[in-house]
């Protein structure tokens, strides 16, 4: 583990850009030396990381995993009611940072007899339910997934201009990238200042609410095309956004991967998107992906099923447990593997619609709505019906100029088939989504069963 620490003190003072690499030295060095008197005490301290300043989160996260205590990241911006969920899952001994409660750096459950893997690094996830949980990694996991990457865009050095947060896997594995090759980190916000430095040979990972943005203004949007890469995930992309990003010829590369798999196991390189793929991308090579049937039995190509993973970068478990299967993590996700090797989703298995007997996918109904311009977001879900079993229901926010809903149904009308096109139209003035721009289902139904006063 000390190894980490003698990479990062051998490392050159202008790998870290728009933070001061001597502040962050001197914490990590501060930092690891308490660490490792504590640990020299006993066991090794559970760490929460809670850090508003990029600078002293990664002081931080490298300190405490070179001295092997087991991290656990955490969003500072959690509410009261998130804080006491994560507290009863963790336990821990040591908080850094401040959050909503104004967190110091101080002990909490000191000596917990709770025990954890040293090597573990945990990292939160939310998924559609909003509920925090986190996924187990390694440094062995993250490296995985960095070393897939590296191989496949064939690079020595990832330069890495991170505008994500750290916390979530999406900005922690920028990080991982440009410390473990040797590249250079550029921390900065959307809405500041832009450095002044190469572009073109730098990637950045945007969510899509973010490239929307850059892409409303044609100075920002021509910033965005100096790019080497530019990576998008977090959440499903709509046409309309596509199509914008190729207008501008953003170097721009459709992502598939999740918290779990240590970020992207699957990316569309930019030629192939701007050429007019629009799939998710071929596998990287530390990953393996199968689409399987109900029964679990592998189909063939262009045949809808689940995803199945195999990765050397998937997480262990969900803290404190352990995956029962690693070898075929199985997801929700719906999708295929076309004749070219490319992975295309199709949608959730959870959130496919059932009417009249008849498949729907929202991603699909999402994608029309949002082709007609006359929202600027949307969510597609079925609710309960005793006739059809399910009747899909657009929740959606209106542009600018109020929009009517038979304004609405005439502009899918021949998009969509019947079956397909919402019967209940709810107009919201935002649809709930987090900083990754995922959205909160539950809050959703929630919307949907007090405009339609039904239940789920």
């Amino acid at each position: 583990m000390l190894q980490r620490l003698e990479h990062f003190q051998q490392s050159s003072k202008d790998w870290l850009l728009g933070g001061d690499f001597g502040q962050l030295n001197q914490l990590t060095e501060q930092l690891y030396l308490e660490l490792s008197e504590r640990s020299r005490q006993g066991i090794a301290p559970k760490v929460l990381i809670a850090e508003r300043s990029p600078v002293k989160f990664l002081a931080g996260f490298i300190a405490a995993s070179a001295a092997s205590c087991p991290v656990f990241l955490s969003n500072p911006y959690w509410v009261q009611q998130e804080w006491q969920q994560v507290f009863k899952i963790v336990r821990p001994d040591l908080v850094l940072g401040y959050g909503d409660w104004e967190l110091e750096i101080k002990n909490y459950y000191p000596n917990s007899p709770q025990v954890v893997n040293p090597n573990w690094l945990m990292i939160p996830t939310g998924g559609s339910s909003g509920n925090i949980c986190f996924a187990i990694h390694t440094w062995e996991t993250l490296t995985a997934s960095v070393a897939g990457f590296q191989q496949y865009f064939q690079l020595q050095e990832i330069n890495s201009f991170c505008t994500l947060p750290l916390y979530h896997v999406s900005g922690l594995m920028q990080f991982m990238r440009s410390f473990t090759t040797n590249g250079k980190l550029v921390i900065q916000q959307l809405d500041s200042a832009f450095s002044d430095i190469e572009f073109s040979n730098f990637f950045i990972s945007l969510v899509p609410t973010q490239l929307q943005r850059l892409l409303e203004k044609p100075n920002t949007a021509k910033w965005l095309s100096k790019f080497k890469v530019v990576l998008l995930g977090g959440a499903p992309a709509w046409q309309e956004l596509v199509d914008k990003a190729k207008q501008y010829k953003i170097n721009l590369a459709l992502t598939y991967g999740m918290t779990e798999t240590a970020s992207g196991i699957a990316i569309l390189k930019p030629e192939n998107f701007l050429s007019g793929n629009n799939s998710c991308g071929q596998i990287l090579p530390h990953s393996q992906v199968t689409i399987c049937n109900d029964r679990g039995e592998k189909l063939a190509q262009n045949q809808v099923g689940n995803i199945t993973i195999n990765s050397q970068s998937l997480a262990l478990g969900y803290y404190p447990n352990l995956f029962k299967n690693k070898e075929n993590f199985r997801l929700d996700d719906l999708g295929f593997i076309d004749s070219r090797g490319f992975l295309n989703l199709v949608g959730r298995s959870s959130n496919k619609i059932i009417t009249g007997g008849e498949n729907v996918y929202p991603i699909e109904v999402e994608s029309a709505i949002r082709g007609t311009n006359l929202v600027a977001d949307v969510c597609v879900i079925g609710v309960s019906d005793r006739l059809w079993g399910q009747i899909v229901t657009a929740i959606y926010v209106e542009n600018e100029q109020r929009v009517s809903v038979a304004k609405l149904q005439s502009a899918i009308a021949d998009k969509l088939s019947k079956y397909k096109q919402p019967k209940h139209w709810i107009a919201v003035e935002h649809i709930p989504r987090n900083a990754q721009g995922k959205i909160n289902y539950e809050q959703i139904k929630a919307i949907a069963k007090e405009h339609l006063k039904i239940s789920f």
